[in-house]
């Protein structure tokens, strides 16, 4: 039961009926005995601006961000994070006490924290990532940032160099079969399996593999025993891709510990506690995704 001085949140997307961050968030309020609620907020593309200038003047604490709204929110922010700034792309929204809005982008943070968790050093590099949407750039972005070298392909080549171009940063040396560009470098889409021998970290950040999307290509032959295998995709729990690299030993990382773990810096802002991501939230969550069976965005904010 929450009163009327409850600290609100949610996230707003559209749609967010898929979002687990209303379990995940309420979980955690409970957990910590916090008067308080997060609540799902769908808004379509033509209100989003009347939706955040409503929710603001309402007390709301803040917001989560999912699609379609990551890029368009950042315009009506007044200060973004370094994440953000970079990406063009925001997550995470705190409503200050003084009328403010800040943005952040909280995706590669949570992503390199569920690495962390376990037991993967990103620092080994290279990492090569499948896929150059808004989940590929963050993750980049936050690798970049860490002077771990990128590798981008996607099944469209102009896309990933427009992501190189949008973070022109030096990614430092590349693999013997990418080609260089500014920051990232990039591959073409059908040269990806013959890299995985000089690369440490595949990453897939794209819908293929997801339950009801075509399936990603699990073309694992030239990996080296070193290659850690990651997919940001969470339903299913194990995708084949995560199947297929655990079949040839190789360790994996599935995609929950992002979706978790993108969360707490919101969470810590927005109602004063760090929460932990820990064996019982891992449990709600990945219980939940598996009774539902319901195909989520690769997007880590739902």
């Amino acid at each position: 039961m929450i009163s009327g001085s409850a600290r609100l949140a949610g996230v707003i997307g559209h749609p967010v009926s898929h979002s687990r961050s209303p379990l995940l968030h309420n979980h955690w309020l409970a957990r910590h005995g916090i008067d308080g609620a997060y609540v799902p907020l769908p808004v379509p593309p033509e209100r989003l601006e009347t939706a955040l200038r409503g929710l603001r003047a309402a007390g709301f604490a803040g917001l989560n961000v999912t699609v379609p709204h990551k890029q368009a929110v950042a315009a009506f922010c007044d200060e973004l994070d370094e994440a953000a700034s970079r990406t063009g792309s925001v997550n995470t929204l705190v409503f200050t006490a003084d009328g403010r809005c800040l943005g952040s982008s909280t995706d590669g943070a949570g992503f390199l924290a569920s690495l962390r968790a376990a037991g993967v050093d990103a620092r080994t590099g290279p990492v090569l990532l499948l896929g150059a949407g808004g989940a590929a750039l963050a993750l980049a972005a936050s690798l970049l940032a860490h002077g771990i070298p990128v590798l981008v392909a996607n099944r469209t080549r102009e896309r990933s160099e427009a992501l190189a171009r949008r973070l022109a940063t030096a990614a430092g040396p590349a693999p013997r079969h990418a080609v260089p560009g500014p920051g990232v470098r990039v591959l073409d889409w059908a040269a990806w399996p013959a890299a995985l021998a000089d690369v440490a970290l595949l990453v897939n950040t794209t819908s293929l593999g997801m339950r009801g999307q075509p399936a990603l290509p699990t073309d694992l032959s030239r990996a080296g025993a070193r290659l850690v295998v990651a997919d940001i995709v969470y339903v299913p729990l194990e995708t084949a891709l995560l199947a297929a690299a655990r079949a040839r030993g190789l360790r994996t990382v599935g995609g929950l510990g992002m979706l978790l773990h993108q969360a707490v810096p919101g969470f810590a802002a927005w109602f004063g506690v760090t929460p932990e991501v820990d064996d019982e939230v891992t449990a709600l969550l990945a219980s939940s995704v598996a009774a539902s069976g319901q195909p989520a965005a690769t997007d880590a904010s739902g």
